[in-house]
């Protein structure tokens, strides 16, 4: 499953055992157990969680799953469910096979292409045709803000599009800011497409890599009502610099195209639905799995290891250094008054790409880490749950005490190559890195430190 060198006898003890919390979690939270769970049907009846769907009772169901884990999540469904449904598919990953009576699309991530337009115009068309006795089921998943996609304004292009969605990636906002924006300037994202899919009951079921407290950010909420306003996203696009460390650092709105620009200067991006509209009076949303999930299956291993876990989120969605240092604090303090310390972290870190290299967010912060915890006995290991970090083939990393000595060994040089945002290599070359290829979930980030 992973692939990396032998462990070198310099590394520390707690860096295989953080592997093995993250190979725990990584293969116990999985999208088959969240459906068995949560989700049963019998005699034409659909349980999902405390709700009962008599689909008989229905002149149409039709069902569109959409995300990195959108082939998981369907697969799973028909599992508890049945094979009786039809619908679409939209997904950043190929399927390993296709079920009878959906069309599939494979959209972009993190930028939209053509086959995301034509996805989200797929899911328009479709569920406009649905009336007030329909049944419409979503299952959504991380990833499908870029997935499927179309503007909301016609003078938008793909192109615009692409241009908007890059500058939003690279800013280093939180995920919370950049959908804000994603969703004002979509036709499908911000409870749009249940506004299309009304009069229709809809049912939403949630694989969520976002906050529990903000569940209308995934995927950038294309059921939910939005929370935000036009007016966050102009006060996002005039607060956000990209390039902090200039004396003159630009806006983000610099980086937008002309047509998107305009947009925001003139003040005319269109609101999206909130929860008085009528689409939302029969739709209901269920959250059958989160990175909450997640950390509580890594601190069920690490504690049955014999250690003492702690989770703290509370960098959740800030920037990476400030991230570690936060983290690397924690543990030192909680390190003085026990011996053999967990400490889980979940959520996303940001990172804000000033230069390109071949990593991402989670082996950023490992590697920053590991020139802070040099010659000291503590692990980090940093990883996306969907097997996917930034623009390289791995999940994450690993980092210990070693890592910067047994770098230097190799000719390998960290802080280049952490200025440089290129991480990737860096560990690949210690063999640190974690490479698990997409597991068909999303889960956000979870982060294991260890002190013994």
């Amino acid at each position: 499953m992973f692939r990396g060198s032998e462990p070198a006898p310099v590394r520390h003890e707690a860096y295989d055992v953080a592997l093995r919390i993250f190979q725990h979690a990584l293969q116990t939270t999985t999208i088959g157990e969240a459906f068995r769970k949560h989700v049963s049907s019998e005699r034409g009846i659909l349980r999902v969680g405390e709700d009962l769907y008599h689909l008989n009772s229905y002149s149409r169901v039709f069902l569109i799953s959409l995300g990195k884990a959108a082939h998981s999540m369907l697969t799973a469904f028909e599992q508890q469910a049945g094979e009786q449904f039809t619908g679409i598919v939209a997904s950043s990953l190929e399927p390993d096979f296709q079920l009878r009576g959906f069309r599939y699309f494979q959209g972009g991530h993190p930028l939209p292409n053509q086959e995301s337009i034509r996805a989200a115009n797929a899911m328009l068309k479709s569920v406009a045709t649905l009336n007030e006795n329909s049944l419409a089921i979503f299952l959504l998943s991380g990833g499908g803000s870029a997935t499927a996609e179309k503007p909301i304004n016609q003078q938008v292009s793909l192109a615009d599009l692409i241009a908007s969605y890059s500058a939003l990636v690279h800013s280093g906002a939180p995920i919370a800011e950049i959908n804000a924006i994603r969703k004002h300037l979509s036709a499908l994202k911000g409870g749009r497409l249940a506004q299309a899919a009304y009069p229709a009951q809809q049912l939403s079921l949630l694989v969520s890599d976002v906050p529990d407290s903000t569940p209308d950010v995934l995927a950038s909420g294309p059921t939910m009502p939005d929370s935000t306003t036009v007016d966050t996203c102009y006060q996002i696009a005039a607060r956000q610099r990209l390039s902090p460390r200039l004396k003159d650092p630009s806006r983000l709105l610099d980086h937008f195209p002309p047509t998107v620009r305009e947009l925001f200067e003139q003040r005319v991006l269109e609101e999206s639905p909130k929860a008085d509209d009528p689409a939302f009076v029969r739709a209901r949303w269920w959250t059958i799995l989160s990175n909450a999930r997640l950390l509580e299956t890594a601190k069920q291993e690490a504690e049955r290891l014999g250690w003492v876990v702690h989770i703290d989120n509370g960098c959740d969605d800030r920037d990476y250094r400030h991230a570690a240092r936060y983290l690397l604090a924690r543990l030192r303090a909680l390190r003085m008054a026990q011996a053999r310390v967990c400490l889980l972290s979940g959520g996303e870190v940001t990172v804000r790409v000033e230069n390109g290299g071949t990593g991402g967010r989670n082996q950023q912060f490992a590697l920053y880490c590991a020139r802070k915890i040099a010659g000291e006995e503590i692990s980090v290991l940093s990883a996306g749950s969907d097997g996917i970090d930034g623009n390289s083939p791995a999940a994450g990393a690993i980092s210990d005490g070693s890592t910067i000595a047994r770098a230097t060994a190799r000719g390998l040089d960290a802080a280049a190559h952490l200025r440089g945002f290129d991480a990737f290599p860096f560990f690949e070359a210690l063999g640190d890195s974690l490479v698990t290829g997409p597991t068909g979930n999303n889960l956000r980030d979870i982060r294991v430190l260890l002190a013994p």
